[in-house]
């Protein structure tokens, strides 16, 4: 199959979340399965992409948006990245979404507007690369929202590409002020209830639920969950309506990247069957992170955004029997500075049991994973999780909240002693996070019975084949959907 993948990050290149991670791995395996990938994303500041550099496609102005080009990169995984070179919207100071004081780029909806605009012209006979048009389109969050919308707007007179819209998080939807709606093109009889109007605004991620020909959620349970009120963030009746296109699919990691056995970033690499590294890569983190380096203390990580959401505040609120025990804690992330300054003091109150680096830092959160006993992921909700994957891979029994992608991949170790490869909370809250701490406080002191929930972790297959397959799939189902509309 043709398949273009639009997605506003990728790694190593640019990358806020797990999207990026997704957006390296899954298609670079569809291409491993022998299809013809395509990556579409802006070419942002900064970034540095090697490969072989194919001709340069110019991109004339149309409405809102300037003129630019597409930049064709022949990478060596087998994937073309169609770079997106519009220096007007992309080449500026900040992230993707955000400037360098964290505000959001006012002109957003016309950035991604364009993304998807573009995205949505590969998949037409109008296609700006001549000899290539895609036969399925898929858009990721909201920033390529749109494009489904546009080839839906396109079929009528011609056919198009299929079109799937992957949710990887439903809270961030792409609310913009309905005046935009004119300066993005979208048809009057589309700005209502039944088209992307969402309270009075423009939600690019509704465009994407509403006009997909099949949508895709990162997680079975998170796609059950997300058609409730609670979990729905108001897009649950959507969902609803349309929950026959829309199918969840558990994330993989890339275990080139995430494998001990072979990892360049940590001291010491290491296997289930050989665990000798792993004692000499938590010697390590409690080195570089301050903390006293003792094999006795049971040493807690954690790698996220410092946010209610992960439930980094029910991690703060029982650090007491943590550290009582004889605990450590190593935090890596950033986020909400209520939270920033929280873990600034725990680890100032209490050195050489709690460190706290803020920012992000590769090699770091790979010996965090590696060199940690447990890995802390109490989330209110989660999508699907990447960290509670690369931690049972790593030999590092995750702690995690009954939600999302998390219940999908972790079984608990009280619940199912053969297979248990970590701690599943009871409930998402601070009772549920403490029960489930004191379970894993207990197991970490029985050796015998620790090696084997490592064991268990270590020998899951978290890749990206079977996930790839089974998106396969949805393409099909897509393509037949595209051809009878």
């Amino acid at each position: 199959m043709k398949i273009l993948f639009a997605t506003p990050e990728c790694a190593p290149y640019v990358k806020t979340g797990g999207l990026g991670d997704v957006s390296a791995a899954l298609p670079a395996t569809l291409a491993r399965m022998g299809h013809d990938v395509r990556l579409l994303m802006p070419a942002y500041t900064g970034m540095r992409v090697s490969g072989e550099v194919l001709d340069t496609i110019e991109l004339p102005p149309e409405g809102p948006w300037p003129a630019a080009q597409l930049l064709p990169v022949k990478t060596a995984n087998g994937v073309t990245l169609l770079l997106l070179a519009c220096p007007p919207l992309y080449q500026r100071n900040g992230g993707p979404y955000v400037d360098s004081q964290g505000r959001d780029h006012h002109d957003n909806a016309v950035r991604f507007g364009y993304l998807s605009r573009v995205a949505a012209a590969l998949g037409t006979a109008a296609s700006p690369c001549r000899d290539w048009r895609a036969d399925v389109v898929h858009a990721n969050d909201w920033p390529c929202g749109l494009a489904p919308l546009y080839l839906a707007q396109a079929r009528p007179a011609e056919p198009t590409a299929a079109s799937v819209m992957t949710i990887h998080n439903i809270a961030f939807q792409g609310m913009f002020p309905m005046y935009t709606a004119d300066l993005l093109g979208v048809p009057h009889q589309w700005r209502g209830m039944d088209g992307v109007e969402f309270w009075g605004h423009v939600s690019m991620l509704k465009a994407g639920l509403q006009f997909a020909d099949a949508i895709t959620t990162v997680s079975p349970t998170y796609a059950r969950e997300i058609q409730t009120e609670a979990f729905g963030v108001g897009l649950h009746g959507v969902l609803q309506a349309r929950a026959g296109r829309l199918t969840g699919i558990l994330n993989g990691i890339d275990t080139d990247v995430w494998n001990p056995a072979g990892d360049d970033l940590i001291p010491a690499q290491f296997t289930a069957q050989d665990l000798k590294g792993k004692a000499l890569d938590k010697a390590a983190l409690q080195q570089r992170c301050g903390l006293a380096v003792n094999p006795k203390a049971m040493l807690f990580g954690v790698v996220s955004r410092l946010t209610a959401q992960k439930g980094i505040d029910l991690v703060l609120r029982h650090l007491e029997p943590l550290l009582a025990q004889g605990g450590q804690l190593a935090v890596l992330g950033q986020g909400e500075p209520a939270l920033h300054d929280a873990l600034q003091s725990a680890a100032q109150a209490n050195p050489g049991a709690i460190a706290a680096t803020f920012g992000y830092d590769e090699s770091l959160a790979h010996l965090i994973e590696a060199g940690a006993d447990c890995f802390l992921m109490p989330s209110r909700f989660e999508p699907c999780g990447l960290n509670q994957m690369y931690s049972q891979a790593y030999g590092t029994p995750p702690l995690v909240s009954p939600t999302g992608g998390l219940v999908d991949s972790v079984v608990d170790a009280t619940a199912d002693p053969a297979r248990g490869t970590g701690f599943v909370m009871a409930t998402s809250d601070a009772a549920g996070f403490l029960e489930a701490l004191q379970r894993a406080m207990q197991a970490w002191r029985q050796p015998a019975l620790w090696r084997r929930i490592q064991a268990n972790g270590m020998a899951r297959d978290f890749g990206w084949e079977q996930s790839a397959a089974h998106y396969v799939r949805v393409y099909e189902q897509a393509c037949e959907r595209a051809e009878a509309a």
